[in-house]
């Protein structure tokens, strides 16, 4: 295991860059100057290209499941469109906190490989199949591999990347999702004019997949990882490539912070391999349920997963997704002469914001850009529901909501409706669309994959309602106030972020763990950040 002596010493060395005290806190400054280098680059785009299958896969299902039409033999009901729709997250939300748990015990490159054979099994499938439960098999694969890439590649992005530009690498994993849902929804363009063109969507989700494995085969292992498994020497070199300036201060700095962190766990019992006795598959049993401890009964990371629960939690209970999943059904019943391409807007709307965030995020700070941009999501969401009732249809007990509207009767009110959905897409994309998936840096390394896993899960679980649930309140409980509850899930979502999630800009990964310690730490990280930024 660590050397203790090692590991305890003095994290800074007589060439190391210096960091600020105040008050008993130590405030890493690894370097703001420091930029990426070409490695964790290269490194990033190939690890984005599982977000690339994230987006395109939750996209296509919007423009699929206006083409299917009898192919799987009966035109589909609401229930079908949301069992095919709700499914993928099902296999999501069922996925990722199994993945927490392996990717602790087999590593990050391995989820993510794995991740790559289940979207090609899952793409090829949806394109074979001529039934709705071979449909949902199909989604529901892809879902497996959606949950493990979704709380994989953050955290696998997180743990190579210099502090300063963590929120942005992380990010760019982000904006390869948002570029999914344009690739998705320009080729549901094209193919939804052919015939049986839908399986061709579904089906091309497999060439990033297949192009993703071969570039991951020669990618490297997470450094922190390689360290809690006593390959020190490996992870060396590894940091060695991601700091490719000032290698010899930052790499022995970030290796003996890693490494004091792994001690202190140690020192407080958490090498559960020296406490219990049996064979491998017995220690790593026990391993999980001390961790599964760890992170419920210690104080700061019982904190750090509240939080990540929140934010991953308000990111789907918003409603965005239901976007994602039904925005063609939504403006081919509103009267757009190409619901397909009206889309479109929406998803570029959604890149172009997520491109924003990528640029500010570790300017501006997590907290402050999520405190701003929710309300933009707020007044874009009444907005809808304002549009959808002086739109008059449908209302409780009147026509249903699966009739269409003819174009040439549509009203100025279905503009105002496309205009505010653009308005609360701008707002997601540059907040919670982002920063939701910044949850690796709250957790310390023993619990980062089981935190990020439960978490994922609750944003997936999150998911799995809203897309069981959408059409349904649609239909019934009218569009105007399916809006209004969104809305009022982002004005409770915003209190409660405003209560407990603190500044982490600029912050390295073992520093986070010591503002969460005795409490939420708001004002701590507001002073550190104004500290950071004079």
């Amino acid at each position: 295991m660590v050397d203790r002596d090692e590991a305890n010493a003095p994290l800074i060395g007589e060439h190391e860059p210096a960091t600020v005290e105040n008050d008993g806190h130590r405030i890493s400054q690894e370097h703001d100057s420091t930029s990426p280098s070409a490695f964790i680059w290269a490194l990033t785009f190939a690890a984005g290209i599982s977000g690339l299958l994230f987006g395109y896969d939750t996209g296509v299902i919007s423009s699929t499941l206006v083409s299917i039409g009898t192919d799987l033999g009966h035109p589909l009901t609401t229930l079908d469109k949301s069992i095919i729709t709700s499914c993928t997250s099902l296999g999501a939300l069922i996925a990722s906190p199994i993945t927490g748990i392996l990717a602790d015990k087999f590593g990050r490159r391995g989820i993510i490989l794995a991740a790559d054979v289940l979207f090609t099994a899952g793409a090829l499938g949806q394109t074979v199949t001529v039934s709705v439960p071979g449909m949902v098999v199909g989604r529901t694969v892809v879902g497996f591999a959606i949950g493990g890439a979704s709380l994989v590649v953050p955290l696998y992005i997180s743990e190579l990347s210099p502090s300063a530009s963590r929120g942005r690498l992380v990010t760019l994993s982000i904006l390869f999702i948002t570029l999914g849902q344009v690739v998705a929804y320009f080729v549901g363009y094209i193919l939804s004019m052919q015939s049986g063109g839908w399986r061709w969507m579904v089906g091309l989700g497999a060439a990033p997949a297949v192009l993703q494995f071969g570039l991951m085969l020669v990618l490297p292992e997470s450094p922190r990882w390689l360290v809690k498994a006593d390959k020190t020497q490996e992870a060396q070199k590894i940091l060695r490539k991601v700091y490719a300036a000032r290698v010899d201060t930052i790499v022995d700095k970030v290796l003996r912070a890693i490494k004091t962190e792994i001690a202190e766990e140690e020192a407080t019992g958490d090498d559960v391999s020296k406490a219990v006795s049996g064979n491998r598959a017995q220690v790593w049993l026990a391993s999980i349920r001390n961790g599964s401890a760890e992170l419920f009964y210690v104080g700061m990371n019982r904190r750090a997963l509240t939080i990540a629960c929140l934010l991953q939690g308000l990111q789907q209970l918003c409603g965005f997704n239901s976007l994602m999943y039904f925005s063609a059904t939504i403006f081919s019943l509103l009267g757009f002469y190409s619901p397909t391409m009206t889309s479109l807007s929406i998803a570029v709307t959604n890149f172009t914001c997520t491109l924003i965030a990528l640029l500010i995020t570790d300017r501006v700070g997590r907290r402050r850009i999520l405190l701003l941009s929710v309300p933009v999501m707020f007044s874009g969401l009444v907005t809808c529901s304002i549009a959808y009732e002086c739109l008059g249809r449908p209302t409780l007990g009147a026509e249903p909501f699966t009739k269409t509207m003819d174009p040439d009767t549509r009203s100025p009110w279905a503009v105002v409706i496309l205009i505010a959905m653009i308005i609360y897409v701008c707002g997601y994309a540059i907040g919670i669309g982002n920063i939701a998936w910044q949850q690796s840096e709250l957790f310390p390394l023993s619990v980062r994959s089981l935190g990020s896993g439960l978490a994922t899960a609750t944003n997936w679980g999150s998911n799995f309602v809203v897309g069981l649930t959408f059409l349904p309140m649609m239909e019934y409980l009218t569009p105007a106030w399916t809006f209004a509850v969104y809305a009022l899930v982002c004005a409770i979502g915003w209190m409660c972020a405003w209560r407990i999630y603190p500044e982490t800009k600029g912050l390295g990964l073992e520093d986070v763990r010591g503002l969460l310690k005795d409490s939420y730490g708001i004002q701590e990280s507001l002073r550190r950040a104004k500290i950071r930024d004079p």
